[in-house]
């Protein structure tokens, strides 16, 4: 097999090349910016590292397969969060298992930060009787997911509004609505104990 003479001009490009070249650096692109936080949040839903860059690795094939689709929609970021999140649950619902969120200690720690001024002398009860998952899984989704993602990822506010498809004011709108939530959840709860 000879091999083409280094200076001779490369055969021509279509524009088909051209653009699935574009979409497969833009594809690649997009999952190495999102990856990380995707791999953080799938391990705390999981357990286990295999398996969570699995589900990972399954969102990025669905993207690759569709990703013309994709960029068609409103946000490509939100897009992908979903299919994530239905990918996860798939898999807890057809493994019989539940997240693990709240037994990591990195779920406990953020919700101290977050909860400190809310919670104070209610933490234990809160943490112990209610089960903290508990109440903050039985937040609105959005806000929910607000919650995990600012406080247990820390993803910026900017990402995080590109992930539920809105803006940053509003992704501070469910945050405070969230903490609202749970501290009169916990106000509550403190009330029957007493």
């Amino acid at each position: 097999m000879t091999r083409p003479h280094p200076l001779a001009p490369a055969a021509p490009v279509t524009p088909e090349q051209v653009a699935q070249r574009r979409a497969n650096l833009t594809l690649a692109a997009f999952y190495e910016y999102h990856r990380t936080l995707w791999l953080r949040y799938a391990l705390l839903q999981v357990g286990d590292r295999h398996q969570a860059a699995r589900l990972v690795r399954e969102v990025h094939e669905q993207l690759a397969q569709d990703w013309e689709l994709v960029l068609r929609q409103e946000s490509v970021p939100q897009y992908a969060w979903t299919a994530l999140k239905d990918h996860i649950h798939h898999w807890l619902v057809c493994h019989r298992r539940t997240p693990v969120m709240p037994d990591t200690a990195a779920f406990r720690a953020a919700m101290r930060k977050l909860l400190v001024r809310e919670l104070q002398d209610g933490w234990a009860l809160l943490e112990s009787e209610l089960g903290l998952y508990t109440a903050i899984s039985e937040l609105p989704e959005r806000q929910c997911d607000v919650i995990i993602l600012r406080y247990v990822l820390k993803a910026e506010d900017h990402d995080i509004a590109e992930y539920l498809g809105t803006t940053t004011d509003t992704v501070r709108s469910h945050v405070m609505r969230a903490k609202d939530r749970l501290a009169t959840k916990l106000t509550s709860l403190l009330k029957e104990e007493a």
